[in-house]
């Protein structure tokens, strides 16, 4: 199984990107699958953003709730990473994760990195003042 994350580039503040990352696995499989998205800037630890579980529930980072936004499309196999009203400090590189084992009625910590079993390579995302 691999993770592909796309969409960043340079973008000014106040503005938006949207993110994806992609599965290569059959859907059926991909719905199965919890996703989170990470960030890691320069000199900083990894910090979570944001992460959507297999019944869509939604978790997100203080610094990024109410301008960020995770969404699924398993039909796809992609989720998404709606990024808005960025600020200088989101610049980072943003990577994404899937938890495999996930089972429907599982309670998990997806604000930390333990609980993720793959992680895709990073997208680069820089904002500009």
């Amino acid at each position: 199984v691999q993770l592909q994350a796309s969409g960043g580039g340079p973008v000014q503040a106040r503005g938006s990107l949207r993110l994806s990352c992609a599965a290569s696995v059959a859907s059926g499989t991909f719905s199965r699958y919890a996703v989170g998205w990470f960030r890691q800037a320069p000199g900083k630890e990894r910090e979570f953003v944001a992460a959507i579980g297999r019944s869509g529930s939604t978790y997100y980072g203080d610094s990024v709730k109410g301008r960020f936004t995770i969404s699924r499309d398993n039909a796809k196999k992609t989720a998404f990473l709606q990024v808005n009203s960025v600020k200088p400090e989101d610049t980072a590189v943003y990577y994404c994760a899937a938890h495999t084992r996930a089972i429907l009625t599982g309670n998990y910590d997806y604000t930390g990195t333990k609980v993720y079993d793959i992680w895709g390579q990073g997208t680069q995302v820089t904002v500009s003042s």
